[in-house]
């Protein structure tokens, strides 16, 4: 990809959009939809609701350290399925499945 010169690149950050239950509930459907297999995606998605939300109140909630959430919802993070339910349920959200 070509830059112009004397242009800044940016970068574009959904936190400041996940301001509603219903905003991030759609972003994490989004994410769940487009990426169903790539638990680094998944992850990644939380992590941005959960900074939209206050990660050491998130932390607190789910009951796990606030460098424990931040690691686990990193784009490198593998959070376990506790981890992910825990952190749902902080965020006011759960998780269903339906027919694929």
């Amino acid at each position: 990809m070509l830059k112009a010169k004397n242009t800044k690149e940016t970068h574009f950050d959904n936190v400041a959009r996940l301001d509603s239950p219903e905003a991030r509930a759609a972003w994490l459907d989004a994410r769940l939809r487009d990426s169903p297999d790539d638990v680094a995606s998944i992850a990644h998605a939380l992590g941005e609701i959960a900074r939209a939300r206050g990660m050491a109140q998130v932390a607190r909630d789910a009951g796990l350290s606030r460098e424990s959430l931040y690691r686990s919802l990193s784009a490198n993070g593998n959070p376990s399925l506790s981890t992910i339910l825990k952190v749902a349920r902080a965020l006011g959200m759960r998780l269903y499945l339906g027919p694929a």
